[in-house]
């Protein structure tokens, strides 16, 4: 009896140490690549986690046909094998997770543009490296051994690998959170996608059907009539103007406005150069929802003119200019499509971020070659735009670490936890980061000693534990807040420029405003008029109305009131 019980105890250890190599041989594949994401702080742990999760999938066909073991998991593995080689890649080029913004980069360039990319994507180091990412693979599936279970037990285990995997997520999201079936669907795929060969089937698919929605938004704006009656007053002009998009960035505090930790030295230096537009603020505290309206003719009162009248690219390119447009944010997700039609309205595009996930370490400073090489294009009249990250939330994923300046709790309110002191560390940061950016930006287009002038406004706040409350977090429209809305709004001009212009904008330093009317301040900078152009909504002008400061989602109007920039 007790020969039986030893022997029983010793296949119970086999059976373990070979499923634990099955695991361990499917896992390397999605595994390696996550791996290195953590070491190198590149993203947050979720892709890792799900990576984890979906690798228990490639278990089932070998529990279920032991005596076939070797082979089923020789076939998985060629097929993981063979879609890991792009995903280690990747990331060994440029340091991120591939993701379906590099398939739009890919597919949506011209042959030379995408030969240009592939090259550099294959050097000659990333050889050695294969071949041991290979070899170790190799060395895996020979530890792999038979699994002795029973049948029953099998199907048990496939059973529960399925609940766990898929079944459950679906009951999830569709009986406890009473989400659709597309949405449900949506979810499950996304928790699939960080884990080979998911990584490129859904992150294609999804590249796919938003490539879809953004041709179709392109259409639509194509059929959209020009400005009826457009003058430009300073018609065959050279000129070059730049308008910078920030996120998330609430000016109170940014020194520049009067915090008082030191978070825009730069800035602060160039004070005196520089016009700081003290009462703007955004309609709405979300990105797409924002720029819908800064950049377009819609507003609180009128939200979906973007769909029936230019936008300000299609302004700017009906007065002469060639357009640019720079950005860090990702491109062809479901909730960037908007902001990759607006690019697409644009002559050329450079996409800068190609992360899969919104949190991983892309900084803004990937905009500034690129800035620079759209300034050396022979084009005597350009549009720029410059989207960055900014202060996006995970805050610490927006700066490189000698950034890291704010860590203790001088400065902090005292009422905050030392997490909270910890994010709010964090956000200050990430401020101080952008004003490198935005003063790199600047020195940039002042070295060029051109006819030339730019435009700083972030899209909206971010309440980052802030007062009265210092209890909140992130954006609510819901629950307002004012460092939700409160947004930087800074000009500059070169000598050139004022030498041409009335740049004497002291006089509207103070006048409350809403980045909901930006296009036409656009076009008063720029010297255009239309009709439909109303010099009242011009922040610049001497026929400057007072509207309202309407925030709240204008989809349901008895949402909408007037914000009070003193709470």
């Amino acid at each position: 009896m007790g020969l039986l019980t030893n022997a029983a105890s010793r296949w119970k250890r086999t059976d373990w140490g070979a499923l634990f190599n099955l695991y361990l041989f499917f896992f390397y594949f999605s595994g390696v690549t996550h791996i290195l994401l953590q070491f190198s702080g590149a993203t947050i742990f979720v892709g890792f986690r799900q990576a984890v999760f979906m690798s228990l999938l490639w278990l089932i066909p070998v529990m279920l046909f032991p005596r076939r073991t070797r082979t089923i998991a020789g076939v998985i593995g060629i097929v993981l094998w063979a879609f890991s080689l792009v995903s280690l890649g990747y990331f060994c080029i440029y340091g991120q997770e591939f993701s379906q913004s590099v398939m739009f980069i890919i597919f949506e360039s011209n042959h030379a543009e995408s030969s240009e990319f592939i090259a550099h994507y294959f050097v000659w180091w990333m050889i050695p490296v294969m071949l041991a990412h290979t070899a170790v693979a190799i060395w895996f599936w020979k530890r792999i051994r038979p699994l002795h279970i029973t049948f029953r037990a099998a199907c048990a285990s496939t059973l529960a690998i399925l609940v766990f995997l898929f079944a459950y997520p679906m009951f999830k999201q569709l009986v406890l959170k009473k989400a659709t079936m597309e949405l449900a669907l949506e979810k499950l795929e996304l928790s699939m996608e960080p884990a080979v060969p998911w990584q490129m089937a859904i992150g294609y698919i999804h590249y796919r059907k938003q490539l879809a929605n953004m041709e179709a938004l392109l259409e639509q704006n194509s059929k959209l009539p020009p400005l009826q009656n457009l003058h430009d007053a300073n018609a065959g002009l050279p000129a070059t103007m730049v308008l910078v998009i920030g996120e998330s960035t609430n000016r109170q505090r940014m020194s520049l406005y009067g915090y008082e930790r030191k978070t825009t030295p730069a800035l602060d230096a160039m004070q005196n150069e520089l016009f700081v537009f003290r009462n703007v603020v955004t309609p709405r505290p979300y990105t797409i929802e924002a720029l819908q309206q800064v950049l377009t003719f819609a507003d609180q009162e009128d939200p979906d003119l973007y769909l029936t009248k230019p936008s300000l690219m299609n302004m700017m390119r009906q007065a002469g200019y060639k357009s640019f447009w720079i950005t860090n944010h990702q491109t062809i997700t479901k909730r960037n499509t908007m902001l990759t039609n607006f690019s697409k309205q644009t002559d050329q595009q450079f996409y800068m971020n190609n992360s899969r996930a919104q949190n991983s370490r892309e900084y803004d400073g990937n905009v500034l070659n690129p800035f620079q090489e759209v300034l050396a294009d022979p084009a005597p009249r350009k549009f720029i735009v410059i989207h960055l990250l900014g202060t996006h939330m995970k805050y610490e994923f927006r700066y490189p670490r000698e950034y890291d300046q704010f860590r203790d709790r001088t400065g902090v309110p005292a009422v905050l936890t030392d997490q909270q002191a910890k994010v709010y560390n964090s956000y200050d940061n990430a401020v101080l980061y952008n004003d490198f950016v935005i003063s790199s930006l600047i020195k940039i287009l002042n070295q060029k000693q051109m006819n030339s002038f730019l435009v700083y406004l972030s899209d909206h706040g971010e309440d980052v534990y802030d007062p009265p409350s210092y209890s909140i977090l992130g954006r609510n429209e819901g629950k307002p807040t004012l460092p939700m809305y409160t947004i930087p709004f800074i000009v500059w001009a070169s000598e050139q420029w004022k030498s041409g212009h009335e740049t004497d904008f002291e006089f509207a330093l103070d006048r409350p405003y809403s980045s909901a009317h930006f296009i036409h301040t656009w076009a008063g900078f720029a010297g255009l008029s239309f009709d439909g152009f109303d010099p009242g909504k011009s922040l610049v002008s001497t026929e400057f109305k007072r509207y309202p400061l309407l925030v709240g989602d204008p989809a349901n109007p008895a949402s909408l009131r007037e914000l009070q920039l003193e709470q």
